[in-house]
């Protein structure tokens, strides 16, 4: 309301008041005392559109409609603080004298293992390589490289999940899906890293090398397709093989020769440095409580094991479906015979320095640590090494056929090929062994835990519904176990470890285990009334332990389905297995009608 039509208002109401009480005047017979009671009431009156005159100029005042104003706040001075990824990656190539970058997609460290090593061959051709996480750059800058004389992007993507990019490469992805940028002028490669039991084999590579093409990047050599389900290493040699002649085709250079090895590590060694302390802290994952480890079956050679780890206080949340990872340790034994093996004192306190001082990754696992706590947590001592060590461990070898026999098994030649893949890979012959077949074999422990990769968590289908356990996790697994074809006997890391995790120790503590939470797209129909067909070989029924948790839930809150015919309990294709796997659960999960069996054999696949 505008002051002017406020006053006008004002006026209206005056005048009508006033004239109503003259007329009573005028028609009151009454002498002296009426006309007194007017003229208190006429008082009165003025009294009270006074009041609501400077009750209205206040209302109008202070309430009245302004104009938006833009609030201006204070920019908050935040700290200078360093940030890899704001430096240019381009940038960096040129104050190196790098003119190949190879970037990784990797979930598991293999996409960057082999980043790491073609970006090390490229001494070989008169060429300076580096391996970058796409993580740590803007991708944007991608454009610039054509500044640098005879340059080049190689990308290794590994697909994760159900044809997505790994944690590290989502930036990189979702920029490609978004931007225009013209890359005319960029030189790349792509080698992808996938599974052929998977149904989108090796997208992320796939994606990759297309949309670098459709931005206007020339393909100087074919994409690569690694399969992990045959050899994934022999897929790689393969590929390098061909891929590093295609380079020198293109930019007119020449083999340089130059076999020896390179080390990107220098060993210090620390004399003061108190150790005493756990490796993992506030940025690992959560401590988990073992509240209970039992075995499930009773019957057969194997083990099923029932595990729960407590997340309580951890806001930690998980559906089911979802996985669990564990980080595991070596077995103690292992590492005590590596280091007696080479003679190395395996407590000495020591760090493994990056020569390149301008690398993001200063070290290969966190420094400064002990030989033992970095072969315990950090480095993959069981599985196979792939070819790229043993070429490194050669020069170690004091006997001519040793040394022969390791460059061989090395090499992109047929028959190396095959006596690594009989020798190493189906023998199973983790870096113990080889030590162990090989006397004249003994290299520096610090360029062995250099060569050696990163120790991975193992994900595990979680057997639980969060529904019903909201404040723990279960995992339901077979522990590993096997002879080898050189009569070894060899145990899987991880299962062997958590088998051996009491819910209370001798001395009143807890086992812990480390874990975090992976989402899954592994999920039960939105509707609870909608049927599901389990198939779960052998311990493939995990997830389903978790599926069936949940729909009896649901079913007790009145949302479940009424299934035609009762099976009183989830099977197995492992006859051993069968009855066991509920022998220890609640009554309740036993005798709820949520099966029905689908086979006619009283086990294996089922509906819920």
């Amino acid at each position: 309301m505008g002051l002017r039509a406020a006053f006008v208002t004002l006026g209206l109401v005056f005048s009508s008041v006033k004239e109503i009480n003259m007329a009573d005047v005028d028609a009151s017979t009454a002498a002296s005392e009426a006309g007194a009671e007017d003229v208190s009431l006429f008082s009165i009156t003025d009294m009270f559109l006074f009041s609501l005159i400077v009750g209205l100029l206040t209302y109008w005042f202070f309430f009245r409609k302004k104009k938006e104003e833009i609030p201006e706040f204070t920019k908050i001075q935040t700290p200078a603080i360093s940030s890899v990824k704001d430096s240019s990656f381009v940038e960096k190539m040129k104050k190196t004298g790098r003119n190949i970058v190879v970037f990784y997609g990797s979930q598991t460290g293999t996409a960057e293992e082999f980043a790491n090593r073609l970006s090390k061959d490229a001494h070989r051709y008169g060429m300076r390589g580096m391996a970058a996480d796409p993580e740590e750059y803007d991708l944007a800058d991608l454009g610039s490289l054509p500044e640098i004389d005879n340059s080049l992007a190689v990308f290794c993507m590994a697909t994760y999940g159900e044809g997505d990019p790994t944690d590290n490469a989502q930036d990189f992805y979702d920029w490609l899906q978004e931007t225009d940028v013209d890359l005319s002028g960029v030189k790349f490669a792509v080698f992808g890293l996938g599974n052929k039991t998977y149904e989108h084999f090796n997208a992320m590579g796939k994606y990759v090398d297309n949309r670098l093409e459709q931005l206007g990047a020339q393909r100087i050599f074919e994409l690569g397709l690694g399969d992990d389900d045959g050899n994934l290493e022999e897929d790689f040699i393969t590929w390098r093989e061909q891929f590093w002649p295609a380079v020198c085709e293109h930019f007119g250079v020449e083999a340089t020769g130059e076999e020896s090895s390179i080390r990107q590590y220098e060993l210090v060694v620390h004399t003061d440095e108190n150790m005493n302390k756990v490796p993992f802290d506030a940025k690992n994952p959560f401590l988990a409580n073992v509240t209970a480890n039992r075995k499930l079956n009773q019957g057969g050679e194997r083990h099923l094991m029932h595990l729960e780890l407590d997340i309580s206080n951890s806001k930690i949340r998980y559906e089911s479906g979802d996985h669990v990872a564990v980080y595991p340790a070596n077995d103690a034994s292992l590492v005590t015979q590596l280091g007696e093996i080479l003679g190395a004192d395996l407590d000495v306190v020591m760090s493994l320095n990056n020569l390149d001082e301008e690398s993001n990754k200063k070290h290969p696992f966190p420094c400064p640590t002990t030989y033992r706590t970095a072969l315990t947590y950090y480095l993959d001592i069981t599985n196979p090494p792939r070819t790229n060590v043993l070429y490194e461990l050669a020069q170690y070898a004091a006997e001519p056929a040793e040394q022969e026999h390791l460059r061989k098994m090395a090499s992109s030649s047929g028959e190396g090929k095959e006596l690594y893949l009989s020798w190493v890979v189906e023998a199973r012959r983790n870096i113990l062994a080889i030590l162990q077949d090989y006397p004249s074999l003994r290299p520096p422990i610090d360029h062995l835990c250099e060569l050696l990769p990163r120790l991975q968590a193992r994900y595990y289908s979680i057997a639980s519904s969060s529904k019903v356990h909201p404040n723990s996790i279960h995992i339901c697994a077979v522990v590993v176990e096997y002879e080898t074809k050189s009569g070894r006997l060899n145990k899987g890391v991880a299962t062997n470890w958590l088998k051996a995790k009491e819910p209370a120790l001798d001395n009143g503590h807890k086992a812990t285990v480390p874990m975090f939470v992976r989402k899954s797209q592994f999920r039960l129909p939105f509707k609870p009334t909608t049927p599901v067909i389990m198939v779960g070989p052998g311990t493939g029924i995990a997830p389903f332990m978790g599926f069936i948790q949940e729909r009896a839930w649901l079913k007790g809150q009145g949302k479940g389905r009424r299934p035609p015919s009762p099976l009183p309990r989830p099977g197995s294709l492992r006859p051993e297995l069968s009855e066991p796997m509920t022998r220890d659960e609640p009554p309740s999960r036993k005798t709820t009608p949520l099966l029905t069996d689908q086979s006619g054999s009283g086990h294996g696949d089922g509906v819920v």
